[in-house]
């Protein structure tokens, strides 16, 4: 991936290339299928979010449990998300596009037919691991079938449209397959996808040759994947086994020092996952926490937000995917304004701050929830805040993240926007659920727990709960952005390779 990169969310960099033959013929039919390949795994992101509750109660899993439907994805994707680029350098990308596919359609298959809580999450972790495979390999595609730059720059931008969109679409679908078919149909859908994608694929893609230089960094796959897992597993394991409990704390420690290890090997490694010079420039190192924390606290919103809807206030599955809508449409708006106007005449250092602090007042206005609160005032409002306050920080967070990078650590800067995505939405959603659960436990003690009015009132206790830390999260992302941002509009170094904006 040293040549072509991009990140699965918006925003694409693709280095300099060499001379290349003559464009591939059918080359926007290509486009047609690459596309088709990542609207799949961008929606696999949110389209189970809508159909949690009727999974949960199909195969009976606790509510602490049932976060992991959503991170076993996030996480295996996010942390195998730099592996997955260079095995597509060492085995050719389109072998890895069509073998991602296979194991993509074939991870949601048994998803589809789980018949316990235990077969649906390896499953998801299933597609997270090939997600993995699918999207860097997708990415190099790309830049390698569109050479001319105008064609490139469109190309690029239909991609990155498809990516900004997944998430609504997801959460739309979800609700309609779940409503209309059965829960399990948010996973077979993807066969339908996969196998469209995997005979265009065939027919059209041309077969590249293998980066021979290309190593893989075991070690450091091992250690980010094991500390990246700790920390996950015990934030989740502190809702059944107590946060003073010694395997919350030792799952805990346990992947600090993995992480701590990964870190210094990849200053020994002759072939580093992730150069660390990619994260040392301060815009860069403020838009990966940006990222990470907006994973975190959008995650959540999206989980807790879908169990309100339908549990408190009896939404059906396709009135909660539409209700998403007005809060996807406001991020989509502002993250347009923020990347075309405001950054270029402002710069980040006041923009991703003010779009923190946005979310913020979202988070805390969502607090008030209750059950006789209307959608027009008391949810939708908040939820437009909250949405346009995210695309003023994602828009720029990965424009930066991305910008003013080496040639040849392009790729792996904008994998690492992915991977700090999904992992703060790994780490985000099993400490909110964890957190959320306390918080109704709390409130039950010494109260009726079958008096249906209590248990009411209890998850309205948790969803609380979990609004005010996601209201924490942004606000430490507001004091980091403003700290961290440089003042000014970013300069663009000619040397660096060349980044498409969407």
């Amino acid at each position: 991936m040293s040549k072509t990169s991009a990140d699965t969310a918006g925003t694409a960099t693709v280095s300099t290339l060499p001379p290349a033959d003559a464009p591939p013929r059918h080359r926007w039919w290509i486009l047609a299928v690459i596309g088709l390949a990542q609207l799949m795994v961008v929606l696999d992101s949110t389209i189970v979010n809508i159909a949690l509750p009727s999974a949960q109660k199909d195969l009976g899993f606790s509510d602490g449990n049932r976060q992991w439907v959503v991170t076993a994805y996030a996480l295996a994707f996010g942390s195998l998300l730099l592996l997955g680029g260079r095995i597509a350098d060492l085995f050719g990308r389109k072998m890895t596009f069509l073998v991602g596919l296979v194991g993509f359609a074939g991870a949601s298959a048994i998803g589809g037919a789980a018949t316990s809580f235990e077969m649906l999450i390896v499953a998801r972790a299933g597609q997270g691991v090939f997600g993995a495979l699918l999207a860097p390999a997708a990415l190099s595609l790309l830049t390698v079938t569109f050479t001319d730059p105008k064609e490139r720059g469109k190309a690029f931008g239909v991609y990155g449209a498809i990516a900004g969109a997944g998430g609504a679409i997801g959460l739309l679908l979800g609700g309609v397959l779940t409503e209309y078919l059965d829960w399990r149909w948010t996973l077979y859908v993807n066969l339908v996808f996969a196998a469209a994608a995997f005979i265009g694929g065939v027919i059209l893609l041309q077969r590249t040759s293998r980066d021979k230089t290309a190593k893989i960094d075991i070690p450091g796959a091992i250690l980010v994947s094991g500390g990246l897992f700790c920390l996950v597993y015990g934030f989740s394991n502190a809702e059944s086994h107590d946060w003073s409990s010694p395997q919350t704390w030792g799952f805990l420690a346990a992947g600090a020092i993995l992480l701590a290890a990964f870190t210094w090997w990849q200053t020994r490694s002759p072939h580093p996952l992730l150069p660390l010079r990619v994260l040392l420039d301060r815009n860069r190192g403020a838009s990966f926490i940006s990222i990470l924390i907006t994973g975190a606290g959008l995650f959540g919103v999206f989980l807790f937000l879908t169990y309100y809807l339908q549990q408190s206030l009896g939404y059906t599955p396709v009135k909660t995917g539409l209700a998403f809508l007005p809060m996807s449409f406001a991020l989509m708006l502002s993250a347009t304004l923020a990347s075309s106007v405001l950054i270029p005449r402002i710069g980040p250092k006041t923009i991703v701050p003010l779009g923190m602090g946005l979310a913020v007042a979202g988070m805390v206005w969502l607090t008030a929830l209750d059950l006789n609160s209307s959608y027009a005032t008391d949810i939708m409002l908040p939820m437009i805040v909250a949405g346009f306050g995210l695309g003023l920080v994602m828009a720029p967070a990965m424009s930066l993240a991305t910008d003013g990078v080496a040639a040849e650590d392009s790729g792996v800067a904008s994998a690492t926007v992915n991977t700090m995505q999904q992992v703060g939405g790994s780490l985000g959603t099993a400490l909110l659920n964890t957190l959320f659960s306390s918080a109704v436990t709390n409130y039950l003690d010494g109260k009726n727990p079958k008096d249906p009015a209590v248990l009411a009132q209890a998850s309205l206790e948790g969803y609380s709960t979990a609004y005010w830390w996601s209201a924490a999260f942004f606000a430490v992302g507001l004091v980091v952005s403003v700290i961290l941002y440089r003042r000014g509009v970013p300069t663009h170094d000619p040397d660096a390779a060349p980044v498409v904006h969407m």
